[in-house]
């Protein structure tokens, strides 16, 4: 048989898909590369915002449904304040140690060494000074301190003001009614001893953005309530709050604690080599 030399001659080409570096998997590489990069510029910029910023970020991914428009803050007190993230109590409790042998070195130590509590509790480190009878640390119905509360309180305003921490002041009273000067109560003398705790602080060392609240409270916070009227409830009540989470990250509390330390040390070796100098 034989064949129609006029019939076309088809030729049928595969076309073959080209694989390894001529396929997409580079596009795959290139998207993961692209993602990295937006990732670091996102942490980049982050480094360089203001906290206010960075807390309203955190607060979105806490909680996205926008109840966090507080920006993780608590309406506690007077305006908003930042809710610190607790840190270890080791540092508090090493602090209270240094501050008691930093007290010990006052010359009347001994006289009112029974009006002073030192004591770590939830808030941070709560330093109250107790007043007695007749008076310790502030004349009976006077908003100023005395010579021994001026005395400690400047004290204090040193050691306190070397650490990062914010100090609270609180006045307090008995339930003793207080009515001289017309309408002058124990709400006004127990906010005036805590001013005054205040300003007298921050002359003698303490840090002038160092006070987080200024509180009277009258005779609301008894400290023996079976007992209204004795005279330990009337006191001043200076706590040490809690580092937020930034400055325990940077070891701020621990740093100002060990300084505070060596320097007491110093004083009391410089104190004994004076003690032994040869007489003339």
């Amino acid at each position: 048989m034989s064949v129609d030399s006029s019939r076309p001659i088809v030729i049928v080409k595969k076309k073959r898909a080209h694989g390894g570096p001529h396929g997409g998997a580079w596009k795959v590489a290139y998207a993961d590369f692209v993602t990295a990069m937006m990732a670091l510029f996102i942490v980049l910029w982050l480094l360089n915002t203001s906290k206010p910023v960075r807390e309203a970020i955190a607060g979105y991914f806490r909680d996205p449904a926008g109840t966090a428009g507080k920006l993780g803050t608590s309406n506690e007190g007077p305006g908003e304040k930042v809710v610190p993230t607790p840190v270890p109590t080791d540092d508090m409790s090493k602090l209270k140690d240094e501050i008691e042998r930093a007290m010990q070195q006052l010359p009347n130590f001994d006289k009112f060494k029974n009006q002073i509590e030192i004591k770590v509790t939830a808030e941070g480190l709560r330093i109250e000074l107790l007043e007695s009878a007749t008076g310790t640390f502030f004349d009976l119905g006077n908003p100023d301190p005395n010579a021994n509360g001026k005395e400690l309180l400047t004290l204090l305003a040193g050691e306190l003001g070397k650490l990062p921490n914010k100090i609270s002041i609180e006045g307090h009273t008995d339930s003793t009614p207080f009515h001289r000067r017309g309408i002058y109560s124990n709400w006004e003398l127990s906010t005036d001893r805590a001013n005054a705790a205040r300003r007298l602080m921050q002359e003698s060392g303490l840090g002038e953005r160092q006070v987080a609240q200024v509180r009277g409270f009258a005779d609301q916070l008894l400290r023996t309530p079976e007992k209204p009227a004795d005279p330990s409830n009337r006191r001043i009540s200076l706590i040490v709050q809690y580092t937020t989470k930034e400055d325990l990250e940077q070891g701020k509390t621990q740093q100002a604690v060990q300084q505070l330390k060596e320097g007491l040390n110093k004083a009391a070796t410089s104190e004994e080599g004076t003690n032994q100098l040869p007489q003339n």
